[in-house]
């Protein structure tokens, strides 16, 4: 009993947010869809409680190394818990305001929060597959969570039909692993690939990492990206682009680097080629879009490889960098996302890019802070996301991979159109003739837009001073406490 009260104490923000689903879940029943703004708040105090939880919580392994929780999995779950809690508060004011308040809402994320939350504690292949599905099966349901809405069905059902594939190769490949190396757990994996690195166990690999790159979207298993943004509620898409990402990203570092570290320079191949796959199909075909939700599907698949070129760094300087680039990268896409959700004309949300030309002049900071998150998201200095890819692409130089480095910078100039494409019409194009002024923007989706805006400059110069150190001690820690 002892080793399993330890164990529970280990995992208290994942059973914290358990409980506490299936608690609201309940509430949610019997008092039904009036409940709506109630289960939201606790929902919001749940996550906000469950971060706590987790970065005040003890260092160690659980259930037999299946579950780690060491000072990368600490960090990544307040940043994950904290974003899903924006998302909660995104989704809410949006729910009400289509006319579609359903309770389901928040526990949904909640659930998707438990399995994130799994996934960056992963010690085996076990707990790993646990995780994916846990928090992948509540995403499906969320993409078509406005189940009136053609699109939105479209894409839930897109998303969970290319799910089933990329889990069927997750699966493939870990029973692969598991055959050659006859075991499940991370360090027994990598002591065998130590002894026996043969072509077995790396085929076994390049399956994990392709399932793993579908959660990620990363090219050329982004296909399903586009379709979904634009087809679901946009605070859904906001909350994908988000802490998913990030769970998945640290799942990624973790399983390369804790079982896989010494095949190295096999899997460091397979990632720079879905980075400079992931830096094409990201910046190219973001040019041609004209909705603002898939042109953010195409921003978001740019991003991830230049993620992923941390992780292929195979460093601690790297996996340093990954954590503080996807950090900041949610923060500013939060921000879009928000904003987005705050302009609408006639009660009809602004999709286009077309729509935001001529924003200045009913807007003007609004139109300043979408702007600043632009400029960041780009990578123009000295927004945070300059920040970001300046230690990502650091970590790729120094570990050699100076020419992938060099060529996510010519991506970044690419895209870098699509962004000042966006400012142009806001701030030099008129607005259309004969259209109505936005309406009164929701004062949470406001002020959470331009909080992220304030943060991507000017108060990211200081947040660094926190946010260097902290992701610094989590790289370092890395490893089963």
């Amino acid at each position: 009993m002892p080793d399993l009260s330890q164990a529970l104490n280990l995992a208290a923000s994942e059973l914290t947010l358990a409980i506490g689903a299936l608690v609201l879940l309940l509430l949610g029943a019997f008092i039904g869809e009036k409940s709506a703004r109630l289960v939201s708040i606790l929902s919001v105090a749940l996550l906000i409680g469950a971060a706590v939880v987790a970065g005040t919580g003890p260092l160690g392994t659980a259930f037999n190394g299946a579950y780690v929780a060491d000072p990368l999995a600490l960090y990544a779950k307040v940043a994950i818990y904290l974003a899903s809690a924006v998302a909660v508060v995104l989704g809410g004011g949006w729910m009400q305001r289509a006319g579609i308040p359903r309770f389901e809402y928040p526990i949904l994320i909640v659930l998707a929060a438990v399995g994130m939350g799994m996934m960056v504690s992963s010690g085996d292949l076990i707990s790993l597959y646990v995780g994916v599905e846990l928090h992948s099966l509540a995403l499906y349901v969320l993409a078509a969570y406005h189940r009136d809405d053609l699109k939105a069905s479209e894409a839930g059902l897109k998303y969970f039909v290319l799910g089933a594939l990329s889990s069927g190769l997750l699966l493939y490949g870990s029973s692969l692993i598991y055959g050659f190396s006859g075991s499940m757990r991370f360090e027994d994996i990598a002591a065998y690939a130590t002894a026996n690195p043969g072509p077995g166990l790396i085929f076994g690999l390049v399956f994990l990492i392709c399932g793993l790159a579908f959660k990620v979207s990363a090219a050329p298993f982004h296909m399903w990206t586009p379709d979904v943004y634009e087809g679901a509620p946009t605070p859904v898409v906001a909350f994908f682009t988000t802490a998913p990402k990030m769970a998945a990203m640290v799942l990624f570092g973790r399983a390369l680097s804790e079982g896989f570290l010494q095949a190295h320079d096999q899997w460091a191949q397979v990632l720079i080629l879905i980075s400079l796959a992931s830096f094409v199909v990201g910046a190219w075909g973001g040019l041609v879009q004209k909705d603002i939700q898939r042109l953010l599907a195409y921003s978001s698949i740019a991003n991830i490889g230049y993620a992923l070129l941390g992780i292929a760094a195979g460093t601690e300087q790297g996996l340093q960098a990954m954590v503080l680039f996807m950090t900041l990268y949610m923060i500013d896409t939060l921000g879009f996302f928000a904003i987005l959700l705050s302009l609408s004309r006639n009660g009809r949300p602004i999709r286009s890019i077309a729509d935001l030309a001529g924003l200045k002049q009913d807007r003007p900071v609004t139109a300043i802070a979408i702007t600043v998150l632009s400029l960041s998201v780009l990578g123009m200095p000295p927004f945070s996301g300059f920040w970001g890819k300046y230690f990502v692409f650091g970590a790729a130089a120094s570990a050699g991979y100076w020419m992938v480095a060099a060529a996510g910078l010519v991506a970044s100039v690419v895209a870098a159109f699509y962004y000042l494409r966006i400012i142009k019409l806001m701030w030099f194009d008129p607005a259309p003739e004969g259209e109505a002024k936005t309406d009164t923007a929701p004062v949470e989706a406001q002020w959470i837009g331009w909080a992220c805006a304030a943060f991507a400059f000017p108060l990211v110069i200081v947040g660094l001073t926190w946010l260097e150190p902290l992701t610094r001690i989590a790289a370092s820690g890395f490893g089963p406490g």
